[in-house]
């Protein structure tokens, strides 16, 4: 399905669909402010990425959007943006996390090499690309699967998101970084995944 680009937002032309699912990113950190590789390790929301969870709850309310379930990955930032988002019961799980860097976290982000990663990082204790994806893509399924409702969050990381977009959308959804408490919404029927669209809800 072809996706159509205005500004932050990539819709489709779908139609009903069973579940619908929030994928969102968690807010800014100290580390991504100062341009560290964050993975695995963890350091805290800043000001502003509080501000940015606000703004995603407040969009989520003028939408009327309301959630059956929430997730999140392990991290303290996944778990305190989801915090500042619902005050649903939520459930930490290790598959939503980050792509894995080993040795390259908490590193500047100028020691990443160019998209795509590949293997890079698996000889300094990191993740394979396809390792990642396919983490990312069975935890998210296996979620949807056990979940009942109409509605579901769950708040991941950017690399996590971006390789789950990899295997649901075309190219059109990668052309961005996802901003921090980005939201990517699907249609999830059955087994299938469909970008509806892709929200900024600082700028929505």
């Amino acid at each position: 399905m072809r996706c159509k680009r205005f500004s932050t937002i990539i819709e489709t032309d779908g139609g009903d669909c069973v579940t619908t699912l929030y994928l969102m990113r968690h807010g800014e950190t100290l580390f991504n402010v100062e341009n560290r590789i964050q993975g695995w390790c963890d350091s805290p929301l800043t000001a502003r990425g509080i501000a940015q969870g606000q703004a995603a709850a407040a969009w989520f309310a003028r939408a009327g959007i309301g959630f059956d379930a929430a997730f999140c990955s392990t991290t303290e930032r996944a778990a305190d943006t989801l915090e500042l988002v619902c005050d649903l019961p939520y459930r930490r799980v290790k598959g939503l996390r980050e792509w894995g860097f080993g040795r390259f976290e908490g590193q500047p982000e100028i020691l990443n090499p160019a998209i795509p990663y590949n293997d890079f990082f698996v000889p300094y204790g990191g993740e394979a690309e396809t390792a990642v994806k396919k983490r990312v893509n069975d935890t998210v399924t296996a979620l949807m699967v056990e979940t009942t409702g109409e509605s579901v969050l769950m708040v991941s990381h950017a690399g996590a998101i971006r390789n789950f977009l990899a295997q649901h959308a075309d190219g059109a959804a990668l052309e961005e970084r996802l901003p921090n408490c980005g939201i990517v919404q699907f249609a999830y029927d059955a087994g299938n995944f469909t970008l509806q669209r892709i929200v900024d809800p600082a700028t929505a």
